[in-house]
């Protein structure tokens, strides 16, 4: 699909799409986007739904070819199918769930309860062919905000379906078919199929009444076990949808083997189930150890499949981000000195942090013979199905991070992935003949260690933004409410009590007017908090810049190469921590004109600076639309680091460490847990002699090998003192720093008070003098 220029109006990204490779440009492309405008404008005006129902027919029938039905045309924007729509179609219905298509628009009409269940193995073509056959529903019945909302896990999952499903139903992408994903919003007036993060719907809905603006709601790849996705279930199951006026229908697509327990929390409703496709699954090769250098042992199994010639793409399955970058930079390096007759293979990373580039580059067709060597993680365990891979290699675990509510802390567990995902994996190289699937790990290792489904998200994740949604529904006991699987009373008690300490809640437990304000934020309530003390402040648009790099690009995640990019590095880094080089980083990356060989000469992420320009854009448009009071920048004055740090500690007070002993040892005040600094943090970077600072405010901990602190800023204990809850203080563990802190208090209390008669004495003796005279 073409892919538009930045500020090509979306009528003329339509005439470039269609023109089938002819680039149509200047006023000539302008009047054809005008008259293609009015176009659907008549087509829309003249619609009815049985006129719908039967282009659809139309379409739809086995045997029609472009040359048999020269009028048949699209009933989603009036317009003549093209033969690509054909050509696609052909593909579709070789789909294994194309048989179903009749049995699911049958349940989904008549289903009492307003719920159906879509039950099939990953492949099969649920992701893209029922979100079209939703929408193919509401129009025919002509519902009146005629709008179908899919859901996805991962924000990259929601962009490649939209990308590949427009082009399926011969639309134009950000008319008829859209998609909403973090400071990415591709719809229109006109949207009637939208895909959607899980977590963007979820907060959507938290925010108004009732189950939001859709009539056909599809919860994807609900094996997964996102929180939101188990949140919107419960929530959508206490709405009792077939009371609900509109009609509205929810579809969970899922996997075979979660299908029971969904079963069971929906009450028996209709399930679909989609049958197995052609071909056959290969028997899994397993290794008799575990290999001691996962990335070694993939890379070697890819080149040996290189140099035997076999036909087809590869996936690799490694466990973290670390390790994909590993792994494709060796095979890079390695594919160009194979002795091969054809093109070398093209090495892909596919994870979250390579954004959209990386999701068209493996999609994308090569008719020059090259091989792909997809190299991925749980990402693609159920997204992202690709037709053309014919062998799977995979290490068989998975890293994750997993938060401990008592403590306060992440933990990054790299444990083996359940049998449901490692069948996943297999179906990968499905066909006739199969393929081939290496296992890195032994048989018994997956057999003995790994669990039958995916772990819940909801019980290994930070509860606190999930409970200031749920308050915002105004739900006053989260702990009431329907979950698939319900989190630790612990964890949802540390999440109450953290949001109490932000002042996000009244004496009553509801959400207090500061709450309110801090629903509306995409960010975590600690950031948020922050972001609105700044107002107080005068620092936000600092702190804007700090929020939006905090959530997109938190700076570097790897060590230099060379000694030219440590001095590079060095040069961003600012005296007063790893905050404010932050900021200093994205002021450097805007003056370079957002210059990806500038990020690439200094290690930084560029598409995920990217990302955060985008987010700082979004927050300050949030901002102005709620009216909050806004500041003229003044980075680098001391008053304005001042007011910076006064704005963090109002946000992250329960985030801070003490070197007690001046080691660079640091005991976290809220437990007592010792951790050090991060190897990326700024103050380690510093030759020698290099001072630990006593005081530090901390943006994330993270239980590793090391116990480190991420993004640490110094700080004050007398700003501590002033800012943080005085029952914080009071509710620390005891320690010296307590102790320390509750004196620090009592001492300033104590001046206070003295100054205050000070000053209401020499009031008094002014006064006495005035009467005097």
């Amino acid at each position: 699909m073409f892919e538009p220029s930045p500020g090509v109006e979306p009528e003329l990204t339509f005439v470039l799409s269609a023109g089938q490779g002819l680039v149509v440009t200047g006023w000539v492309g302008l009047e054809l986007a005008a008259i293609l405008t009015r176009l659907r404008a008549t087509s829309r005006s003249c619609q009815s739904a049985i006129m719908a129902s039967q282009l659809l027919g139309l379409a739809e029938e086995p045997g029609l070819s472009p040359g048999e039905s020269e009028l048949a045309v699209n009933p989603f924007d009036g317009l003549p199918f093209s033969s690509h729509y054909y050509e696609l179609l052909e593909q579709r219905r070789a789909l294994p769930i194309w048989a179903a298509r009749f049995v699911f628009l049958e349940q989904l009409e008549s289903t009492p309860s307003g719920v159906v269940l879509v039950s099939g193995e990953p492949g099969s073509g649920k992701s893209t062919q029922i979100p079209q056959w939703c929408a193919e529903f509401a129009l025919a019945r002509g519902l009146q905000k005629g709008r179908v909302t899919v859901t996805q896990p991962y924000p990259l999952a929601a962009l490649s379906l939209a990308l590949r499903v427009a082009d399926e139903m011969d639309l134009t992408l950000g008319h008829e078919v859209g998609y909403s994903i973090p400071q990415e919003d591709c719809t229109g007036p006109h949207t009637l199929l939208r895909f959607c993060w899980d977590r963007l719907l979820l907060q959507e809905v938290a925010s108004t009444r009732g189950t939001g603006a859709w009539d056909v709601l599809v919860l994807d790849e609900a094996q997964e076990r996102s929180v939101a996705s188990d949140l919107l279930q419960g929530l959508l199951r206490d709405a009792s949808l077939g009371n609900l006026p509109d009609d509205p229908r929810v579809v969970v697509v899922t996997d075979p083997a979660f299908e029971p327990k969904l079963q069971a929390f929906w009450g028996n409703p209709p399930i679909v189930h989609v049958p197995r496709g052609p071909g056959r699954c290969p028997i899994p090769i397993y290794r008799d150890t575990v290999p001691t250098d996962r990335v070694e042992a993939a890379c070697q199994a890819v080149l040996e499949l290189c140099r035997k010639d076999t036909p087809g793409d590869v996936l690799v399955y490694l466990p973290s981000e670390e390790e994909i970058a590993l792994c494709c930079e060796f095979l890079s390096r390695e594919v160009g000195t194979l002795a091969l007759q054809g093109l070398p293979p093209r090495v892909l990373p596919l994870h979250p942090g390579h954004g959209q580039e990386a999701v068209q580059a493996v999609y994308e067709d090569t008719d020059l013979g090259a091989r792909k060597v997809v190299v991925t993680h749980w990402l693609a365990d159920f997204s992202f199905s690709l037709p053309s891979i014919r062998h799977v290699i995979d290490s068989g675990l998975e890293l994750q991070s997993v938060y401990n509510p008592q403590i306060r802390a992440e933990s990054q567990v790299l444990r083996p992935i359940s049998k449901c995902q490692a069948e996943a994996r297999q179906l990968r190289a499905r066909g006739a003949p199969p393929g081939s699937c290496l296992c890195l790990y032994p048989k018994s290792f997956q057999e003995l260690e790994a669990p039958p489904l995916p772990h819940p998200r909801v019980c290994e994740e930070n509860l606190s933004p999930l409970i200031l949604l749920l308050k915002r529904k105004q739900i006053a006991e989260p702990g009431e409410c329907h979950f698939l699987d319900r989190p630790a009373p612990e964890a949802l008690m540390q999440a109450l009590e953290d949001l109490d300490y932000l002042a996000a809640l009244d004496d009553e437990g509801d959400l207090s007017d500061l709450g309110v304000i801090l629903s509306e934020f995409p960010l975590p309530p600690e950031l948020a908090k922050a972001l609105l003390a700044s107002c107080e402040f005068d620092c936000v648009d600092e702190m804007l810049t700090l929020a939006a790099m905090l959530t997109a690009a938190p700076g570097f995640t790897r060590p230099p190469l060379c000694a030219e990019e440590a001095a590079l590095r060095r040069a961003l880094e600012h005296a007063d921590g790893d905050h404010s080089s932050l900021i200093q980083v994205y002021e450097a990356f805007i003056q370079s004109g957002a210059d990806k060989a500038w990020c690439q000469a200094r290690g930084l992420n560029w598409a995920a600076l990217c990302q955060a320009q985008k987010l700082r854009g979004e927050l300050l448009e949030l901002m102005q639309r709620i009216e909050l009071p806004l500041s003229q920048p003044a980075f680098g004055s001391e008053k304005n680091r001042r007011d910076l740090q006064k704005a963090l500690v109002s946000g992250y007070f329960l985030k801070v460490a003490r070197d007690t002993d001046g080691t660079g040892n640091y005991l976290l005040l809220t437990h007592k847990h010792v951790a050090q600094l991060s190897p990326y943090c700024c103050y380690r970077s510093r030759r020698a002699p290099a001072r630990h600072p006593p005081w530090v405010i901390y943006h994330n901990f993270s239980i590793s090998k090391d116990n480190c602190l991420s993004i640490v800023s110094e700080i004050q204990p007398q700003m501590l003192v002033e800012l943080a809850p005085p029952y914080f203080l009071s509710n620390l563990p005891p320690s010296e720093s307590r102790d320390f802190l509750n004196q620090l208090r009592e001492e300033m209390a104590a001046s206070s008070t003295a100054s205050a008669e000070s000053e209401s004495s020499s009031t008094q003796e002014f006064g006495d003098a005035c009467v005097l005279q």
